[in-house]
């Protein structure tokens, strides 16, 4: 019978403890929801470190002329706080 390949993982992906810090933030856009999360995300990145997830809290928008105008999306983001 032939043997199963190991299935521990490379030290480096082990998962450890983390504490974790959330900020808000609202993305927005004319075109969609994604774009909204997607622009909220990348803007955050530029100015904090480790973002690792994030969860729709809220989705709103405008109407204009029975047409939706503009997408709101507010959302946690969740990083790591770094060891001292």
């Amino acid at each position: 019978m032939p043997r199963k390949p190991k299935t521990d993982s490379p030290p480096e992906t082990k998962a450890k403890d983390h504490v974790y810090k959330l900020v808000e933030l609202t993305g927005t856009s004319k075109s969609s929801v994604e774009d909204a999360v997607e622009k909220a995300i990348k803007r955050a990145h530029k100015t904090v470190k480790n973002l690792k997830w994030f969860q729709v809290i809220e989705t709103r928008g405008t109407i204009d002329k029975g047409k939706v105008d503009h997408w709101q999306v507010t959302l946690k983001v969740g990083f790591n706080v770094e060891d001292a």
